[in-house]
């Protein structure tokens, strides 16, 4: 489904490479981790892929279409949650899903509909016309979510998308995540939340300093890793221990 060949990214200024020659290939209907401590190039890797941001070389495709060739059909065929809340907060948490969902040319009844049904899978069909302001953050998160997928994308990029929430919504976003998965999805999640990676991914990277250091399901990481008894042991014995403050 993606297919990343030698991608580097360095920043105007910048010192070093985001990223760094990058080669990683991700199959159809995964859900892939991609993984790594502040800095590492996770969200710059992401927003290369989701076409945000431009490569400084290097090329990927997504589906057989590439930014170059493709970008209005590529940008329809993905859904983006990114880590930061992309809310209107003055406007009523329907009104944003009709304002989103109008981007991608949907309307009408069959567009209401979509978003009644998502907000009644996500709990919040009884919060349909209060405003976004007014939410707690594991509300937005999940209308958030919403946003991005009621064009029916076929690969889904998630950057930190339970950060923030409390159990049970975190509980929500994943089952209805495995949903969409199971219902043709390609997911790729980003997480600092190990433990949840390890149960919710089929594959993961670790990269680091922009490169990949190690991929593969998360069982067979921990069981070839020495002295590992889950993915956080196998994530520290790769990154160290070091700080990784990041401005």
């Amino acid at each position: 489904m993606i297919k990343i060949e030698q991608i580097s990214k360095k920043y105007k200024g910048a010192d070093n490479y985001s990223v760094s020659d990058l080669d990683l290939f991700i199959n159809e209907k995964e859900i892939f981790g991609l993984l790594g401590p502040n800095g590492a190039g996770k969200t710059t890797l992401i927003s290369i892929l989701c076409s945000l941001i431009k490569p400084t070389s290097g090329s990927f495709s997504i589906n057989d279409l590439t930014y170059q060739k493709n970008k209005n059909q590529l940008k329809q065929l993905i859904g983006i949650v990114p880590q930061e809340y992309a809310l209107y907060p003055s406007l009523t948490a329907f009104e944003n899903l009709k304002y989103f969902g109008s981007m991608y040319g949907l309307k009408g009844k069959s567009l209401d509909e979509k978003i009644n049904n998502a907000l009644e899978h996500l709990g919040l069909l009884a919060f349909a016309h209060k405003k976004i302001d007014t939410f707690s953050g594991g509300m937005k998160r999940r209308i958030n979510l919403i946003a991005s997928i009621l064009h029916n994308p076929k690969v889904l990029f998630l950057d930190e998308p339970t950060v923030g929430v409390d159990v049970q919504s975190k509980n929500v976003i994943i089952e209805f995540l495995q949903q969409l998965n199971k219902n043709g999805t390609t997911i790729i999640y980003t997480s600092h939340h190990l433990n949840e990676a390890e149960l919710f991914c089929t594959r993961v990277a670790i990269i680091d300093h922009g490169k990949l250091i190690i991929k593969g399901k998360p069982k067979e990481l921990i069981d070839n890793s020495e002295g590992s008894h889950n993915l956080e042991d196998v994530f520290i014995s790769l990154t160290g221990k070091a700080l990784r403050d990041h401005a």
